[in-house]
Parts: C-alpha cells; sequence; structure tokens
C-alpha cells in the first residue's frame, strides 16, 4: 500500500486541489492519506476529513516534524511525501513505484509552478532548477522511498526549519540510488507572487549560504513559517 503523506499548515486553499490530483493519480493503487496537520487554525482538518484522508494533529510548526509525524502514522509499504499545495498525477506515483521496484532508495521530481510567476522568479527558478536538480536532489514539495529506507535514513531531521529535504536526499544516497523523475510536478509559485525579488533572493541566500546553523530556528525563515496565503482569485 501506498501512503501518501502531506503536511499542512492552514491551506485550506491549496489543499482540495492536491487532494484531489492524489486521488486521480493513484486509481487502481491501494492507498492512504495521511494529512499532518501541524498548528493550522483554519479548515484544513476539515477538508482533510472531506477527501477521506486521516488527519493527525501535531502542534510544531515545522515541516520536518509533520512530515515525520505523518511518516509514523502512515501504514503503507511505499512512502509518498506531498506537500499541500503540489499537485502530482498518475506519472508520479507510477515513477515512483516503478523506480523502487528497481532498487532505488528513493526518489524525487522537478517542479513547475503554476499559475503566471514574475519574470524575475522565472530566472531564477531555471539557475536554481539547473543548479539544485543538477546535483539530483529531491525537493520537498515530492518526495518517496519505501517505509524500510525512511526510517534507516532516520526520517527527516527535526534540527533544521528548512532544507531538511537535501539532508534526506544524502541519507537515501547512502542507502541506495535516488531517482529523479523526469515529469515535474505542479507547485505553487505563490512565494514568487507575493514576495519581491529581492526578498526572495535574500532568503534563499541565508538558506543556501548561511550554513546548517542558518536553518536550525526560524528565525530569516519567514518565507516559509510567516503564516502569510495568497488571497484565492474572485
Amino acid at each position: 500500500m501506498i501512503s501518501f503523506i502531506v503536511p499542512a499548515y492552514n491551506e485550506e486553499t491549496e489543499l482540495p486541489e492536491t487532494l484531489r490530483a492524489i486521488h486521480s493519480a493513484a486509481v487502481g493503487y491501494k492507498f492512504e492519506i495521511v494529512l499532518a496537520n501541524d498548528g493550522s487554525t483554519d479548515a484544513t482538518a476539515g477538508i482533510g476529513e472531506q477527501f477521506g484522508a486521516r488527519v493527525i494533529s501535531i502542534e510544531r510548526r515545522q515541516i520536518a516534524a509533520a512530515r515525520n509525524a505523518g511518516a509514523r502514522a502512515a501504514r503503507g509499504d511505499i512512502f509518498i511525501f506531498v506537500d499541500a499545495d503540489t499537485r502530482i498525477g498518475p506519472e508520479h506515483v507510477r515513477g515512483a513505484t516503478d523506480a523502487l521496484e528497481k532498487g532505488f532508495a528513493g526518489g524525487g521530481c522537478r517542479l513547475d509552478f503554476d499559475g503566471e510567476i514574475p519574470p524575475w522568479g522565472k530566472v531564477m527558478f531555471h539557475v536554481f532548477s539547473v543548479l539544485y536538480f543538477g546535483l539530483n536532489l529531491g525537493a520537498g514539495a515530492f518526495l518517496f522511498t519505501t517505509r524500510e529506507n525512511f526510517f534507516a535514513a532516520g526520517g527527516f531531521d527535526e534540527i533544521y526549519f528548512a532544507g531538511e529535504e537535501v539532508f534526506f536526499t544524502v541519507a537515501l544516497k547512502r542507502l541506495g540510488r535516488f531517482k529523479l523523475l523526469r515529469e515535474p510536478a505542479l507547485t505553487s509559485g505563490r512565494k514568487l507572487r507575493m514576495y519581491s525579488g529581492w526578498k526572495v533572493f535574500g532568503g534563499l541566500f541565508s538558506v543556501l549560504f548561511g550554513g546548517p546553523r542558518g536553518v536550525m530556528s526560524r528565525k530569516k525563515l519567514d518565507m516559509w513559517y510567516g503564516g502569510e496565503r495568497e488571497k484565492p482569485m474572485s
């Protein structure tokens, strides 16, 4: 069985499409959805229940802790982590299961953004993608592995408040090969629409060049933990 693990904080706007996409992508598979609701104050938990997810609640406000809590509650043999603002398709489920059957320790996929993003965002994301995915690293929006490998790798390191997917990818690579699927998943471009180029660049620069200590607290990580949400189109 596949366990789709979805960490979420105040995602009532994005979550319905994410869960619809998972249901469509997983047709033909035995699966469950585990929604790790991390301190939401909106309708996130209720939406999860409406879509048949098993909702677990924590109060950590940390993405690594939410993913780990979802994994501990999951019952499947395969874990697929999908962020609450990310849409996957059948090709991602098929690609993940095929890779694991072929002996890969885990994997992820490239990403595309939904909607329009500013021109500077397109340039920045292109450069990021070339460098990041060129290193065969997994993005947190979509990651997969087996139950056995997840716990053997130690899960997501809760020392970190951002960049935890990099350390998790490295841990999986110690267990075997890591597969990046060719087909990109569609994730929200809201940060590039909500924040200025300087704000986004400064945040990424701090994470990339601040070293591990720079992501060991929420300080300077307000783009990830500030809680601002894009207003839905009327």
